[in-house]
């Protein structure tokens, strides 16, 4: 599995086809493997641009594929199967009850047209449906062949103590950046004595940690996005976070790099983390996310950029 991930959360929406088919071509001729997926992203486009790609571009065996499932859009009660018609869409709806996680994951390998994937994760902890359900329906993905790895997403250090205790977790995707390093006190500790690798996502915080909101919030930005705009200002309004964008735009200058590059290197080289999922809306994005496999970052920035992100409290 590739340092880097390719996310393809923007194909279809942000990131049309023939842009994506430009990033994944340009993603594998860097020896990137590791690409992330789930019929949450574009309502389903995403996974139907990257199974236009799968054999014509690259080869499904030359991918590590990771999905997930147990988010729907609508509320539970009605749906595919059922006599009443499913309500209107009420937004995200956390459901990793068996039902769902197989028949998002059946939909899933039927429209990538392959029979399995690398890595299945549970997208959020589902305080409703009884975790014996979710450890079996894991196992029952493992055996059948569905998926050669377990993993989950997002969940806090009980939950993943919890179901890595009793199912086959190989993997836990939790946000993880300079501006947000909370994983290290409890998720990162209870990965490592479960054995189980930690992907890192989000690790360029939306977008500030390039430096692009130095000087006020560009119009194509997500600051600019009502959708994300609120998190992205909460974020600049922090202290921290021009203390850290500042220190890595020095850090860039003298490395000779983007103060993405040295974000990106810096994650990499944490104990403890298998890999990060990185976005890009365009090539030339994606160009600057990948110059980071090959950036050495020196122990002395490391650990300037380590004081300079950790909180005071």
């Amino acid at each position: 599995m590739s340092r880097i991930g390719l996310a393809t959360h923007t194909w279809g929406t942000h990131t049309d086809a023939d842009e994506a088919s430009v990033q994944l071509a340009a993603f594998t001729e860097a020896g990137g493997t590791l690409v992330d997926t789930s019929p949450a992203y574009g309502d389903g486009a995403a996974q139907q641009i990257l199974a236009d790609l799968l054999g014509d571009l690259v080869s499904r065996d030359e991918l590590v594929l990771s999905g997930c499932a147990g988010v729907v859009t609508h509320a539970p009660g009605g749906g595919v199967g059922d006599s009443v018609p499913a309500p209107a869409a009420v937004g995200p709806v956390v459901d990793a009850s068996r039902r769902t996680l197989l028949a998002q994951l059946d939909a899933t390998l039927a429209r990538l047209g392959t029979d399995h994937l690398d890595i299945f994760s549970v997208a959020a902890w589902d305080p409703f449906t009884p975790s014996d359900e979710v450890f079996a329906t894991l196992e029952t993905v493992i055996s059948s062949g569905r998926a050669r790895y377990a993993g989950v997403r997002g969940f806090s250090a009980w939950q993943l103590a919890s179901m890595a205790a009793s199912a086959p977790i190989t993997a836990a995707q939790s946000p993880y950046s300079l501006l947000a390093r909370g994983v290290e006190n409890d998720v990162i500790p209870a990965a490592r004595h479960h054995g189980v690798g930690v992907i890192a996502s989000a690790p360029l915080a939306g977008g500030i940690l390039t430096g692009k909101y130095r000087d006020g919030v560009p119009a194509d930005s997500r600051g600019a996005d009502e959708a994300t705009a609120a998190e992205i200002r909460r974020r600049l309004d922090d202290d921290r976070a021009s203390r850290v964008v500042d220190a890595l735009v020095t850090a860039a200058d003298g490395l000779g790099t983007s103060p993405l590059a040295v974000a990106l290197a810096w994650i990499r080289d944490r104990p403890g983390i298998a890999s990060m999922i990185v976005g890009a809306r365009d090539i030339g994005q994606l160009t600057g996310v990948l110059a980071a496999e090959t950036l050495e970052l020196p122990r002395a920035i490391a650990a300037a950029l380590d004081d300079v992100s950790a909180r005071s409290e």
